[in-house]
């Protein structure tokens, strides 16, 4: 609608319209956090979750509000189909763009529950978001290079926890599990420091995802695959408020989860941790080759 603005212009209206957003529905989450915290009784916290998912998902409807506003975007999207709003999803997906949270929450928001994001623990501290992202349980992790644990293994241990209280609390209300297996934001040089074996990904982090289906392995529908593909170029968040997003292309996939993999001791059990890597591993080569393919189809640059 707006799109005929000079991108200067369109940013600074998207940047007013999201901080408007983040001061106005992040505020009433805060708010609810207080009985929330003051009142960790099952029945009430069941109460409030549920005032918290309207929120949230209130909260994302009017992000799409901005983004029609502001973006022409061309959508190619396949995979929506059956999906269900009251079960329970395990979500993974390529990541290169905090751009990615914005097109992941807008075209599923509604259709599967709300999705809960692993997040740095750093990111608890950051002005009312901090406390609405804890209200709505999501995880925070402390996220050590393997030098440092192996020095300080009980930081593992805390992750592991923390994972685990959380993953625990989703079984009473249907959630979806959102993980970036990277871990991080695709780049040239991550992926040359990595030596990484994929062409337009970085190696897979399994633990997270292991953990989340040992605790809520029976409860999960699928697990569903996503694969985000920006034809054009891989936008800044600052391109992305300016609406330069021109073209968008995602692929949802639902993928069985084999019982094999389901309550194994990730930790513990060398075997099994094996056997889990190589499965996710499977995973990230199709989806290799998958964003390969949606690059050439849509004559990437």
């Amino acid at each position: 609608m707006l799109n005929f603005l000079p991108p200067l212009a369109r940013g600074i209206i998207a940047t007013l319209l999201l901080t408007l957003n983040v001061l106005f529905w992040p505020s009433l989450v805060f708010v609810l956090s207080i009985p929330k915290f003051l009142l960790p009784f099952k029945p009430m916290r069941r109460i409030i979750d549920r005032m918290l998912q309207w929120i949230s998902e209130n909260w994302i409807s009017c992000n799409s509000g901005w983004m029609s506003l502001i973006q022409k975007t061309k959508w190619d999207v396949q995979g929506l189909e059956n999906l269900n709003y009251k079960g329970w999803y395990l979500v993974v997906s390529n990541h290169q763009s905090w751009v990615d949270i914005f097109v992941l929450q807008h075209l599923l928001n509604r259709r599967i529950p709300l999705m809960k994001f692993f997040l740095k623990h750093e990111l608890i501290w950051v002005p009312v978001m901090g406390p609405a992202w804890w209200a709505l349980d999501f995880p925070f992790l402390r996220r050590h290079n393997a030098e440092y644990l192996k020095k300080h293994p009980e930081q593992k241990r805390k992750d592991f926890e923390t994972t685990k209280l959380a993953c625990e609390k989703y079984a009473t209300m249907p959630t979806s599990v959102m993980n970036f297996l990277e871990g991080t934001r695709f780049t040239k040089s991550k992926h040359d420091r990595q030596d990484s074996p994929y062409q337009y990904l970085l190696r897979p982090k399994a633990g997270g995802i292991a953990l989340a289906l040992s605790v809520l392995g029976d409860k999960f529908n699928s697990l569903l695959n996503i694969t985000i593909v920006y034809p054009d170029f891989t936008p800044t968040f600052w391109d992305f408020l300016c609406g330069k997003l021109k073209r968008v292309t995602v692929r949802v996939s639902h993928v069985e989860i084999p019982p094999h993999i389901l309550h194994g001791d990730y930790e513990g059990d060398e075997k099994f941790r094996a056997d889990f890597q190589q499965w996710v591993q499977h995973l990230w080569q199709e989806k290799d080759l998958q964003i390969e393919l949606l690059r050439k189809e849509a004559g990437a640059a």
